[in-house]
């Protein structure tokens, strides 16, 4: 073979050769980009059942409306039907009577029957009544608030400390009590 088709074969060669490694290296280059890509993905599949400026809204069949908005939620990822709260601000619109006020650090909401537990520097305005405690559950269905947790319930006149307040949103009966029978509600008049 003479030499000048031994160097267009060995270019030849050569160029395919490197036309080999350059695609070799793109398609390396798209596959870590493929993986990064899924890693991203997959954290934003992670971040995505945090919720900013979250707010609920529901009325029962009487006409009653509950709102309730949070500054963030968290879906529980093993059931999505229960969102975790933070710093919430809930309104129970009665009929025939005044707006109660629900102020709270955490809470967790069922979105199937809107029932609430609220936690931590829990806030109840009724009225001229408050009350605050640790811990509270509102069923809308029962329309029913069960407040515990270093319970302490004041109005304009008296201040009382309770072991639990049970209030019925549809009937506007309050009931205190303390669990052990022995022991009595502490009342204080402000007077």
């Amino acid at each position: 073979m003479n030499k000048k088709k031994i160097l267009k074969i060995f270019l030849i060669l050569l160029f395919l050769v490197i036309l080999l490694i350059l695609f070799l290296r793109f398609f390396n280059e798209n596959k870590k980009n493929e993986e990064i890509n899924l890693d991203i993905s997959k954290q934003n599949d992670i971040e995505s059942n945090l919720i900013k400026g979250i707010s609920f809204f529901s009325k029962d069949k009487k006409g009653n409306e509950y709102i309730l908005k949070a500054e963030e939620g968290e879906v529980d990822l093993s059931n999505d039907k229960i969102i975790y709260l933070k710093k919430i601000t809930a309104q129970v619109v009665l009929n025939n009577s005044e707006d109660i006020i629900i102020i709270s650090d955490f809470g967790k909401y069922n979105i199937e029957n809107y029932d609430t537990i609220f936690s931590k520097n829990v806030l109840i305005k009724y009225l001229d009544s408050r009350i605050s405690s640790n811990y509270m559950e509102f069923s809308i269905n029962k329309s029913l608030m069960t407040i515990t947790n270093n319970v302490i319930y004041s109005n304009n006149d008296n201040l009382l400390k309770a072991d639990a307040v049970e209030f019925n949103t549809d009937t506007k009966k309050v009931n205190i009590f303390m669990y052990n029978s022995s022991e009595k509600v502490k009342i204080i008049s402000k007077n």
